[in-house]
This record gives structure tokens, C-alpha cells and sequence, in this order.
């Protein structure tokens, strides 16, 4: 069986999830879901600037009503269940976790403990972290011996 490591911050689309679960034909995949919650308020001003690039200033204006740090831990673990359950909907194999302290060295852990084929990280996109190549796929690439997909998440 295919193992992946699946990095998300938010909770999967019915789009992601047939994404992910068909990018290796018919093979079933099993998956181990990482979860990593809204960060704190240094996050605020990225994820702002993310927004102001997009065109969504209303979405920009709104960032601070979001849960941050210990406050996003539950709506972490609901998005992870939601995940989850819609995963082994399609037929695959998936467990997972939230991750908040140092998430990198989380996921280096689990691809090394599972013995995983690939990570595939899957969050919306981040201008500024992806410019100075400071984003998730960019950093695990460095960290892990297994090959890192990046996908962009859809929107609902």
C-alpha cells in the first residue's frame, strides 16, 4: 500500500479529497494527516498580505477575528476529523494529527516512523513565505528523504 503524509491547515474540499485520493490511479493510498492550526499573532500580517495579493480585502480586514494559537486548537481538531472521515469516504486508510510545536520535525518523524512514499503538502497559497521559499513544501523538501508534492487547497 501507498503511504502519504498529507500536510493541511484547513479542512479538505470534496475537490481535494478526490484530488488526492486519484493522483495515483486506482492504488489505494493510506494516509496520515497533519493538521497544523492557525499559528499566532505573527501569522496575522502574512496571511493579510496573502489576501491584499489576491484581492480579497475584505478577507484581509478579517484576519484578526480568526482563532489564533491555543484559542484554534478545537477548530483544528474538528477540521482534522472532517478530513479524516471524508478520506475513508473515498475507500483510503487515514489517521491524523494536529501539530502545533514544530511542525517539520513532526512531519520528518512520522514520514521516518511510517515508512511513507511521499508528503504532499496542501494549503492555499503563500506569496510571501513561498517567495523567500520559506513555506512548508519548500522547508520539508530540506528535511525529509521522501519526494514533497505541493497543491494548492480549493476554496469553497
Amino acid at each position: 500500500m501507498f503511504t502519504s503524509v498529507l500536510m493541511i491547515e484547513k479542512p479538505l474540499t470534496p475537490e481535494d479529497v478526490d484530488f488526492v485520493t486519484t493522483l495515483h490511479g486506482d492504488d489505494v493510498i493510506s494516509f496520515i494527516v497533519l493538521m497544523q492550526p492557525r499559528g499566532d499573532q505573527a501569522d496575522v500580517l502574512l496571511r493579510a498580505i496573502d489576501d491584499v495579493a489576491y484581492g480579497e480585502l475584505k478577507e484581509a480586514s478579517r484576519e484578526v477575528d480568526e482563532p489564533e494559537g491555543g484559542d484554534a486548537r478545537r477548530p483544528a481538531e474538528l477540521a482534522l476529523a472532517q478530513s479524516l472521515a471524508a478520506l475513508r469516504e473515498q475507500g483510503s486508510e487515514a489517521v491524523g494529527e494536529v501539530v502545533e510545536q514544530h511542525p517539520l520535525d513532526r512531519l520528518k518523524a512520522v514520514v521516518d516512523g511510517a515508512g511513507a512514499d511521499e508528503v504532499i503538502v496542501l494549503t492555499e497559497p503563500h506569496y510571501v513565505e513561498e517567495f523567500f521559499h520559506r513555506d512548508w513544501a519548500s522547508r520539508a523538501r530540506h528535511k525529509v528523504g521522501v519526494p514533497v508534492l505541493k497543491l494548492f487547497a480549493h476554496s469553497e
